[in-house]
């Protein structure tokens, strides 16, 4: 399934359909019969969050059917965050199996350094001039500013401690950093493992405080894109637009 598909699926159950029947006994009914007992362990996985130890975090991924074919990111954003990157190396922090980073070599044949860090790298394609790197986004194994340019996708909605993983991000990148997460109100039966949802744009800017001088933030198809020049470097060769959606 596409990401503009799924988009569209949120925007009934989150816009349309009301919270008192999203929470419902009904709606939980229903979609056990769509989704299996997984929609059950998801709300309790929610709930026990601040409790979880790291073995029934990382089950729970590994047994997670994957809804999206390749990456989660729409044509929109991927488009975006291939214009936006800047510099000759990357790393995508939360690459999943490398399709970002294969469509991103695909539109920038110019970068020549590109790394994809997950906490589980196993089904990673193995790909001429892509290294992947087994890590949690929250202690990332690299030096100060080691990339140009690090992208963070449909990651930090799963993180308990998303401030800490922000911070990393940063900390890494040279030149730039990207993050995208959905546009999403949360429910008590939900068909992802979120433990963050953003609303609003403005949502999101609460969460990666203080922001830079040079930064945009701003809704793609119901995806929040934001982007950030890194103080030391402002501005880039691509300067952002002072400005926040």
């Amino acid at each position: 399934m596409r990401r503009e598909t799924t988009n569209l699926i949120r925007f009934v159950l989150e816009d349309i359909v009301p919270p008192i029947l999203r929470d419902s006994a009904a709606f939980h009914w229903l979609a056990r019969r769509v989704w299996g007992e997984h929609i059950t362990r998801l709300a309790a996985f929610r709930e026990r969050a601040p409790f979880l130890t790291d073995e029934e975090y990382e089950m729970l991924y590994r047994e997670h059917p994957r809804v999206h074919d390749g990456t989660d990111n729409s044509d929109a954003c991927i488009d975006r965050i291939a214009s936006d990157i800047v510099g000759d190396s990357i790393c995508d922090v939360g690459c999943g199996t490398g399709a970002l980073l294969q469509r991103i070599r695909a539109l920038r044949p110019d970068i020549t350094a590109m790394t994809g860090v997950d906490f589980v790298v196993d089904d990673a394609e193995a790909i001429e001039n892509i290294k992947y790197v087994a890590a949690r986004i929250e202690d990332l194994p690299f030096e100060d500013n080691s990339f140009d340019t690090v992208i963070c996708t449909h990651v930090i909605e799963h993180l308990l401690d998303y401030r800490r993983a922000i911070a990393e991000l940063r900390r890494v990148a040279r030149k730039r950093v990207i993050i995208v997460v959905p546009r999403e109100r949360e429910y008590r039966y939900s068909f992802n493992p979120h433990f963050n949802f953003f609303p609003y744009t403005h949502s999101f800017l609460r969460a990666v405080h203080p922001s830079p001088r040079f930064h945009t933030c701003e809704d793609i198809g119901r995806d929040i894109y934001y982007c950030e020049d890194r103080p030391a470097e402002e501005p880039t060769e691509k300067p952002l637009k002072d400005q926040a959606a």
